[in-house]
């Protein structure tokens, strides 16, 4: 968020509001614009009657450390096995004082931990589902007691339980899931005890060898000792833009299948260009078969990493259209995700921005290369009021297109709110852009419901079912605010498939195999006797019996320091049945699965025979 930007954005950012309102509809109740057959919220806040009860603490003292407003994100991963999400949520601290490891502690701080929710899903014999959190934080040994910042989900020692990794400003720690409903950490055992400022993270199996590697995005070289005293336009106190500090490199770790894993950042050939990494995402976006990187800097040029099939990367981003704005600025990237958003079948990319710049769409070609459809979609000038930090593609009523979802809050303080005697003066509302399927989106937030109009200090969301019931959900995690579980009330009123796809878990010394090949199978396969692990990065197509073909991706990573539900939700719209479903492998390999049936969850197990 360089400063010359912020300066000129807030200074034209009353002319882009009156603008942008006066483009939409008048505002009504959410109630007064429901369809028919179609719910008055939908999106309902349920945090409060299914007991997630967490309250973020950003240890705000008046010194405008920059670390305070940036956190948290939010994990849902299912760590106890049990069918349905369970949910983390990093903490904040006091900053200052004695520094990050002996910081000052504020009355009554026990509390000032990451914090694991199980859901204890109970699902009626008449179909209804009743939502409750239980608080586990103890019970599990799960230790989070950093200044916390994101999380990241994912098999890392493939024993069929989701370890998770916790992001932080100070040490990064990765707790092994001990698959008895408790964690170890084992941070430094496993050579991940990274230390800097990083937020987003990700599991990824980049070289194909059935283990999952990971990539800790790095944001700058910042402590609370070295803190740089900044000003507003008005010339008030106010907190920073990135450029005052150095950027710090991101880290790439390979998995070397024994519990550890090696710092390759530089024979990866990561560490040759490097910026403040707010964001990531994980796709094969050229469509070779090989895992990517994509990764959001705040105020420096994106990067996309391609896969070179040999243990390294090269940065395309600049030729591929996704570096810069359409302009050619360097942008205050934060929140990313990939998905493909026009049914085409690749992965096409979405970058929040800040305030006065409008976030970017980009569409890729099928070969790595994008066009900036930002302005044409109606993206840039609908979002042109926010600063957006989680964001997704969700296909939130089930009728086959991805629209937007994106949370907001800014990072340099709203004049409006300080004049009103807001002590946190950065609060926005939500937005969800809605895909027409014609290449636009419409502004859907007034309809969505309640929760999306209020205003807060959004950073990180993760999006799952956690109800089980074909609708994607989101959890909101808010900086110095409670958490949000937004439940989807709208996604029921059409017909979906849930996929959840499994690799049966890689042994020490198991070689890569070749892509190519197409197994035909006619039912669900089943497992060979090795506990499966989610198959993150691989592609499900479902092929509908009209012959249109629906593509999505199994995915932990994207949004902002956020860990989102790895199974694949494909909306059908009115469509009853499906063909068949093709899964394309992270190794490459391509297997036919038929028989899987609409409006439940089916898991699809790779066949490993000739393994």
């Amino acid at each position: 968020m360089p400063h010359n930007r912020r300066s000129a954005a807030a200074a034209g950012l009353a002319a882009v509001l009156l603008a942008v309102s006066a483009c939409r509809r008048p505002s009504t109740p959410p109630a007064a614009s429901a369809g028919a057959g179609e719910p008055a919220e939908w999106f309902v806040d349920r945090a409060a009657e299914a007991g997630l009860a967490f309250t973020h603490f950003n240890g705000m003292s008046g010194a405008l450390y920059y670390a305070e407003h940036m956190g948290p994100g939010v994990a849902l991963f299912d760590y106890d096995n049990d069918g349905d999400l369970d949910v983390f949520i990093p903490q904040g601290r006091m900053l200052g004082g004695r520094g990050l490891d002996q910081a000052v502690f504020p009355p009554q701080s026990s509390s000032l931990e990451g914090r694991l929710f199980r859901n204890d899903l109970q699902v009626n014999p008449d179909g209804t589902r009743v939502l409750r959190f239980t608080d586990v934080t103890h019970a599990s040994r799960l230790d989070a007691h950093g200044y916390g910042m994101g999380a990241a989900a994912g098999d890392y020692n493939n024993d069929g339980c989701i370890d998770l990794y916790v992001t932080a400003l100070g040490r990064n720690q990765l707790f092994r899931n001990n698959c008895d409903g408790t964690f170890t950490d084992v941070s430094e055992a496993s050579g991940t005890a990274d230390s800097g400022w990083s937020v987003s993270a990700a599991f990824v199996d980049y070289d194909r060898d059935g283990w999952l590697d990971l990539f800790v995005g790095h944001y700058l070289a910042y402590s609370p000792e070295t803190n740089v005293k900044c000003y507003s336009v008005s010339g008030r106190p106010d907190y920073c833009p990135p450029h005052v500090y150095a950027a710090e490199p991101s880290r790439l770790y390979h998995n070397n299948r024994d519990g550890t894993f090696t710092d390759v950042t530089a024979a990866a050939g990561l560490s040759r260009e490097f910026g403040p990494a707010l964001g990531v995402s994980t796709a094969d976006f050229n469509g070779d078969g090989w895992i990517d990187l994509y990764v959001a800097n705040d105020g420096q040029p994106n990067q996309l990493w391609i896969n070179q099939h040999d243990g390294t990367f090269r940065n395309t981003a600049l030729l591929s259209g996704t570096a810069l704005s359409a302009e050619g600025a360097a942008k205050s990237s934060m929140g990313v995700d990939a998905g493909d958003f026009d049914n085409d079948g690749d992965e096409d990319l979405f970058v929040a921005e800040l305030t006065g710049q409008g976030a970017d769409l980009y569409a890729n070609d099928g070969t790595g290369s994008f066009v900036d459809e930002s302005a044409r979609s109606g993206v840039r000038f609908l979002t042109l009021p926010y600063t957006g930090f989680g964001a997704a593609w969700i296909d939130v009523d089930n009728d086959g297109w991805l629209d937007l979802f994106m949370v907001n809050g800014t990072v340099t303080a709203l004049e409006e709110l300080v004049k009103a005697g807001d002590p946190l003066p950065l609060r926005q509302r939500k937005l969800l852009l809605r895909n027409l399927g014609n290449g636009r989106f419409e502004d859907a937030t007034e309809r969505a419901g309640r929760g999306l109009l209020t205003p807060a200090v959004g950073r990180g969301a993760a999006f799952g079912d956690l109800d089980n019931d074909g609708s994607v959900d989101i959890v909101v995690a808010n900086n110095a605010g409670p958490v949000e579980l937004l439940m989807n009330q709208i996604g029921r009123r059409n017909h979906w498939v849930g996929i959840r796809v499994v690799s049966a878990a890689a042994q020490p010394g198991s070689a890569v195999r070749p892509a190519g090949s197409l197994v035909e199978r006619s039912s669900p396969s089943g497992g060979n006797g090795v506990r499966p692990r989610d198959a993150v990065g691989a592609r499900v197509a479902i092929v509908l019996e009209d012959g249109r073909t629906v593509w999505r991706r199994a995915r932990a990573d994207g949004s902002y320091g956020s860990a989102n539900d790895p199974r694949v939700v494909v909306g059908l719209g009115r469509a009853a049945k499906v063909s068949h479903v093709r899964v394309v492998w992270p190794d490459g390999r391509s297997e036919q699965f038929g028989g899987v049936p609409v409006d439940r969850y089916t898991t699809l197990t790779e066949h490993v025979d000739d393994r």
